[in-house]
C-alpha cells in the first residue's frame, strides 16, 4: 500500500539551529516515538529500532535511516526500510526543506512511503491517521528540543 503525507511546522529559531538538531542523533532519538535505539552507523547513515502500535498491531520495528542530498542549512532527503517481522515492512523517504519565516524556520516536509504485510490490511485510513499522529507526536518534541537550544 502507498502512502503519502505533506505537512509543515513553525520552529522558533533560525534556520542553522534548527539544522544543527534534524542533524544531531541524540535530539532525535529522544523525537521519534517509540524509540529504543538510535545509533550512528556511518555517515549520514543510521540504525534505528521503535515499537509502533498502529489500531491493533503493535510491533517492534528494525531498520535503517539514510541522509541523502545534503544543503545544509536548507533541507535533506531521508529514507529508510524496516521490518516489523510478522506485522510487515515499510520503506520510504521524505523531503524536508527549511526557510525563514516569521522570525523562525519553516519546516515543510514531503513523505512517500510502501507498506506491506499485515499492517497494510488495517486499511488506508487507520494508516493514516497513525502516520499524522506519530508526525504530530514527533515534531511537537522536536519543537520542543529546538527551543530549549
Amino acid at each position: 500500500m502507498a502512502m503519502t503525507m505533506t505537512g509543515q511546522v513553525q520552529l522558533p529559531a533560525r534556520r542553522e539551529v534548527v539544522w544543527e538538531k534534524l542533524n544531531d542523533p541524540e535530539v532525535l532519538k529522544t523525537c521519534i516515538p517509540g524509540n529504543e535505539q538510535f545509533d550512528k552507523v556511518g555517515d549520514n547513515e543510521f540504525h534505528a529500532i521503535a515499537t509502533v502500535k498502529v489500531g491493533p498491531v503493535k510491533a517492534r520495528w528494525k531498520g535503517k535511516v539514510r541522509l541523502s542530498d545534503l544543503d545544509p542549512p536548507n533541507g535533506y532527503r531521508i529514507s529508510g526500510e524496516g521490518d516489523g517481522g510478522v506485522a510487515g515492512f515499510a520503506r520510504g523517504g521524505a523531503k524536508v526543506s527549511l526557510s525563514d519565516k516569521d522570525g523562525g524556520t519553516l519546516l515543510s516536509y514531503d513523505v512517500e512511503a510502501q507498506i506491506g504485510g499485515k499492517l497494510a490490511q488495517l486499511g488506508q485510513r487507520l494508516i493514516n491517521s497513525a502516520a499524522r499522529k506519530t508526525a504530530d507526536d514527533f515534531f511537537e518534541k522536536f519543537a520542543a528540543a529546538v527551543a530549549a537550544g
